[in-house]
Parts: C-alpha cells; structure tokens; sequence
C-alpha cells in the first residue's frame, strides 16, 4: 500500500523563504532594504542577504545602486507575461476585445477573480481617442466599486462573496457604496441584467460596464469591460449603447471557452 504525504509535507524551506521575499514586494512598497525584510520575514539578516543575492543572480531582485534596497527584477516580469499567454482566455479574447474596442471607441479588457481584487490581464485601446481611460494589466482593483469587481462578486456564492469582502467596505469617491447590504442589493440586478456598471464609484469621472465570462464548466472565468470617461459613458449611454454591446462581446467569448447557453 503507498501512503500519501499532504504536498505541505515536500515543502522545501529555503524555497518557501525565498518565495516569501520576492512577495514582500507585491503591497505598496516598490523597494526594500534588508533590515526591513529580515523584519517582516522574522529571519537573520545574513539568511535575507544569501536569499536576495540568489534571487539577483537569477534576475528576479535587483539592488537600486543609488539606494542600497532590493526591488523585483526583470525576470518577474517575464514570468508574468508568460503565465498571461499560456491562459486560453486572454488568446480567445483578443479578436474580441480589438473588435469591441473598434465599435465602443473605448478601452476594454479583460479581467479575473484574485483573491480580494480583481486584475485586469489584457487590454486594448481605441486608435482613434486622444483622451482614454487605460486599466494597467496586473493591477488590482477593488471588487465592490468596478464594474468587473461587481460582476465576479454576482455571480459568486453568498459564501465567497463575503469571504472575498471586508467587514468595512473603503471610500474611494463620494459615489463609493460602502453598506454591504446596499451593494448586495445593487448585486442582485447585476445577476438579473446580466452586467454590472461603475460611474465614479472608483475613480471620478471615470466610469464602465462589465459582463461575466463563462467557460465549458458554466463557471465564470472572467469578466469583459469597457471603460471611459465618464463624460462620454453616461450612464444614459451606457444602459442604451455600451452594456448590449458588452453583453454580445462577452456570449461570443463565453462561447468560444466552450460555454452553451
């Protein structure tokens, strides 16, 4: 008979600590000096220093010269980019989002659930617009204030939902919903609409409309949306134009993940 260990029993230590560094650096602080990690990570200043100049030799951590403190490395970056084109959404989804971005004169992209946020992983812009509202890929975006957040939230279960909220909502605008039972009721339309909208609530003048995307599983993967300002988004427009627009975008890219109505 073999026996199965639990994955947790193959950790390899020196790996667990040096994954633990390079995630010291994915909050707000874009540099680090040792000190500051061996704090953080509760290890000796010598361990911190051997596992920073490992990560720097593979180019994962860099050393600002001017500063002395550690940042991440351009292989971060490469690593990012590759896990983003091996996701078949991303490669399913850009015709889509060149078309949509054609026809909305907006930007669009698409993003996914990630833990408490959600993260924008592709986007493209209009050609023709000299004043544009872009979503950086990788950024993290609150859930109860964009329109992608409200979609995932949805569509979750009542059990993810609040396990992916805080108890206090943040205040990012005047528009900002912070009652959790106000947004849970505004969540309730969304599931009905079928797309969810933002008009200030995360930046001023800045507004969106985003629908869910669902694969072979009916699960959603993902959400599509258009953004822009909010001058040109009324929410007017956005009932009227943008959101059947969105909503076509998003079944034809459902459909190509293998999801059927």
């Amino acid at each position: 008979m073999v026996v199965r260990r639990e994955k947790a029993n193959y950790v390899i230590q020196s790996v667990a600590h040096a994954v633990d560094v390079l995630e010291q650096f994915f909050g707000e602080v874009d540099e680090l000096g040792v000190t500051e990690l061996s704090k953080r990570l509760k290890l000796h200043k010598n361990n911190v220093f051997r596992l920073l100049a490992t990560l720097e030799a593979r180019g994962y951590i860099e050393q600002n010269k001017a500063t002395e403190n550690y940042r991440l490395g351009i292989k971060c970056l490469h690593l990012g980019r590759r896990y983003i084109e091996q996701m078949g959404l991303v490669r399913q989804a850009r015709p889509i989002l060149n078309e949509l971005a054609r026809r909305c004169r907006e930007s669009v992209f698409v993003a996914v659930h990630r833990r408490d946020a959600v993260v924008p992983i592709e986007t493209v812009d209009p050609e023709d617009r000299a004043v544009r509202v872009t979503s950086p890929v990788g950024l993290s975006l609150p859930l109860h204030c964009t329109a992608t957040g409200k979609v995932h939230l949805a569509f979750d279960t009542d059990e993810q939902r609040r396990s992916s909220l805080q108890e206090t909502l943040p205040r990012y605008t005047e528009r900002t919903i912070v009652e959790r039972t106000q947004l849970f009721v505004q969540l309730e339309s969304v599931a009905q609409n079928g797309y969810a909208t933002d008009v200030g609530e995360f930046l001023d003048e800045v507004a969106s409309v985003a629908v869910p995307i669902r694969d072979y599983t009916r699960s959603v993967v993902g959400s599509l949306a258009v953004i822009g300002p909010v001058y040109r988004l009324p929410e007017e427009r956005i009932t009227s134009e943008m959101a059947p627009l969105v909503m076509e975008a998003g079944r034809e890219l459902s459909q190509r993940l293998g999801y059927n109505q």
